[in-house]
């Protein structure tokens, strides 16, 4: 999430062999579900890089790009406690380690790109750094998935009623530290975000997946989107960036 957010902010017979299983049906409804957080995500995005080089002008902490913002971390969050139950569910020896290394070089390399672009306000902890924790964390109890719901609606309760779960002075405390810069374009803090994860769990035990798909060409591209949400996240903005900046250049010559 391509933000520029200070530190203090709050707002995926008996002939067989007991350890071969079938892959999973991907789920039509669980790809849109996910692909429009993606499209979401882009919209933000395109707005951001819109009010950077000054064609609009909006501050990210007003209310409603606040809610935006929170909307599309939703979406993104619970498919990913959803998308795990139902593979621990649905398979009988499941193996994460495919998903777990494209998550860690991915969010490896948004660090990386980020500190040689903009090395004041590099990413050490957005979205994906985020999920990569948020996956292994949820692994071992999204098979209870009412457990986890009660789990997850409570640190999202006392997050939003109390001041238990907000630690405003941590991030500065550590950047005193570690040589982390005070404003980053992305963060996601661990609450009350990780209650959002363990919220997904539900949703597969509810069986949300099976829900029906209109046939319709939106659907299918959301569909799309939801499918290769992790390619789409890494090289949208370069071109997102890459045209406003043009358009730019050209209006100013």
């Amino acid at each position: 999430m391509m933000a520029e957010l200070p530190l203090h902010y709050s707002p995926w017979t008996s002939m067989q062999t007991p350890f071969v299983s079938k892959p999973i049906k991907r789920s039509a409804f669980l790809d849109v579900y996910r692909g429009s957080a993606v499209l979401l995500m882009i919209i933000f995005h395109f707005f951001w890089d819109l009010q950077n080089f000054g064609f609009i002008e909006f501050s990210v902490y007003d209310p409603f790009w606040v809610h935006f913002r929170s909307l599309i971390l939703t979406l993104f969050l619970t498919a990913i406690g959803w998308s795990t139950y139902i593979t621990l569910t649905k398979t009988k020896r499941p193996s994460f380690w495919k998903r777990d290394l494209k998550l860690f070089i991915s969010a490896g390399a948004i660090s990386l790109a980020t500190y040689f672009a903009m090395p004041n306000q590099w990413i050490y902890f957005g979205i994906l750094h985020f999920i990569f924790v948020a996956s292994l964390l949820i692994r071992p109890i999204a098979r209870w998935p009412l457990c986890c719901a009660l789990l997850g609606a409570a640190i999202t309760f006392i997050y939003q009623s109390t001041d238990w779960l907000f630690f405003p002075n941590a991030f500065s405390t550590i950047t005193d530290y570690i040589a982390l810069p005070k404003r980053t374009l992305d963060i996601v803090f661990p609450f009350p975000w990780i209650g959002v994860v363990l919220i997904g769990p539900l949703l597969g035990y509810l069986n949300w997946h099976k829900c029906p798909t209109p046939e319709h060409a939106i659907t299918h591209v959301l569909a799309f989107m939801g499918r290769y949400a992790l390619p789409i996240y890494l090289i949208h903005q370069v071109f997102l960036f890459s045209l406003v900046a043009s358009v730019k250049m050209v209006l100013t010559l």
